[in-house]
């Protein structure tokens, strides 16, 4: 895996982050870069998301996932880096364990 090729981001969002529009902020923010992949709410209060795209994209995208939207608060974003599956369709929310936002 090349720095400039495809790449797979899973990431994880701590803080508070259910219940303030993040998962439309990470959204909005996926489709504004042309990433393929989803957003969804965790059991445990935390945010999770999978993406692919080009790595300098998804490096930006990480920014964008530090950030949140202004009521949030983002305690840490856990990553982890992985080769372009490709299984992926266009950026979605996905249902959660939480219904809110």
């Amino acid at each position: 895996m090349t720095d400039e090729g495809p790449a797979r981001l899973d990431a994880t969002v701590r803080g508070r982050v259910q219940g303030v529009g993040f998962r439309y902020h990470v959204l909005r923010a996926g489709m504004a870069l042309g990433l393929r992949g989803w957003v969804a709410n965790e059991a445990d209060g935390s945010v999770r998301t999978v993406a692919e795209g080009p790595r300098p994209d998804l490096e930006r995208f990480v920014e964008t996932l530090h950030e949140g939207p202004p009521a949030a608060i983002v305690d840490r974003v856990v990553v982890a880096w992985g080769p372009a599956v490709g299984d992926l369709g266009t950026f979605a929310i996905r249902s959660g364990a939480h219904r809110g936002d």
